[in-house]
């Protein structure tokens, strides 16, 4: 058997068997329920720097937090 042959025969059957026990693994253990945490932790990985606005705590009708914007975004 020349070498072509047998690498051929060997990437049509084994090596394919791995490429998909790889697959079958890396899905499995991306969605593994107790890896939720660590997907959630990932998930926030743009937001962790900003630092959070301060609540209004006047009432909507009274409130002034939003006068900047008026008037530059109407369409």
């Amino acid at each position: 058997m020349d070498t072509y042959s047998f690498l051929r025969e060997l990437a049509d059957s084994w090596v394919l068997l791995a490429m998909f026990g790889f697959f079958a693994g890396s899905a499995i253990w991306a969605f593994w329920p107790g890896l939720s945490s660590a997907r959630k932790d990932a998930s926030m990985i743009p937001f962790r720097n900003d630092t959070p606005q301060k609540p209004c705590v006047e009432p909507c009708s009274d409130c002034k937090c939003g006068e900047q914007w008026k008037g530059k975004f109407d369409v």
